[in-house]
């Protein structure tokens, strides 16, 4: 079984198969147990460093955790948990910039980010360039809202921005890493990181689970994002 769809901003057509054989089987349960099992596993080693980040924020000041809501699989929301890395009044900050800075507004619609981001804070700079940040997604993981390894949760706003592929995205949980963070995501537009998903749905396997697990590993030694 397949979907197939056409993504004119994309400029490619794609067949996004629906995981068949033994994708499919390993998309079902032994993902989630592959999930659960690495994530216990790496609790005594987490836990600690997100203890240790969270009451670094709260001396900075503010909250230690934000919680945003992002779109899960088959669309149901969750409150996706990272370590604060933000300014107490980050929206309205990012709305006065977009409202004041026309270019900052392009830069902000072609990716939804900011290479000079005014909501930053000096800590929180580094924890997003080693993706410590992340790390209370473990919990996240474990509550089965995401996955280890999957598409970059969205919000309702931006999964708008898939198209006819929100059928992709949608298939499976969100990932704490995925392709299209192990590809260069600082240099991509909206347009390649929906490709990317896309992509990864078509080989979703534990062998490309464990290979995306392990450029991981190697972007957050060189400092170079998730």
């Amino acid at each position: 079984m397949s979907l197939s769809h056409t993504n004119a901003g994309c400029g490619a057509s794609v067949e996004v198969a629906s995981a068949p054989g033994s994708r499919l089987a390993y998309a079902r349960m032994p993902k989630r147990l592959f999930d659960i099992a690495l994530s216990l596993t790496m609790l005594p080693i987490v836990l600690p460093l997100i203890a240790i980040l969270y009451l670094c924020m709260r001396i900075e000041g503010g909250p230690g955790f934000f919680g945003h809501v992002r779109v899960g699989r088959n669309g149901r929301p969750f409150r996706c948990w990272k370590i604060r890395t933000m300014v107490p009044d980050a929206e309205a900050r990012l709305q006065a910039l977009l409202r004041d800075d026309p270019a900052a507004r392009r830069e902000w619609l072609a990716g939804r980010k900011l290479r000079r981001d005014p909501r930053i804070t000096r800590l929180g700079a580094m924890l997003r360039a080693t993706s410590l940040d992340e790390l209370p997604q473990i919990w996240n993981v474990l509550k089965g809202d995401m996955s280890l390894i999957g598409p970059r949760p969205v919000t309702a706003a931006e999964l708008d921005l898939y198209g006819a592929h929100r059928p992709a995205y949608l298939a499976l949980r969100p990932g704490v890493t995925g392709l299209w963070q192990v590809s260069g995501r600082n240099a991509l537009d909206y347009a390649d990181r929906v490709m990317l998903d896309v992509a990864y749905v078509e080989r979703v396997t534990l062998l490309h689970d464990v290979m995306i697990l392990a450029r991981t590993a190697q972007a957050v030694l060189n400092r170079t994002g998730m």
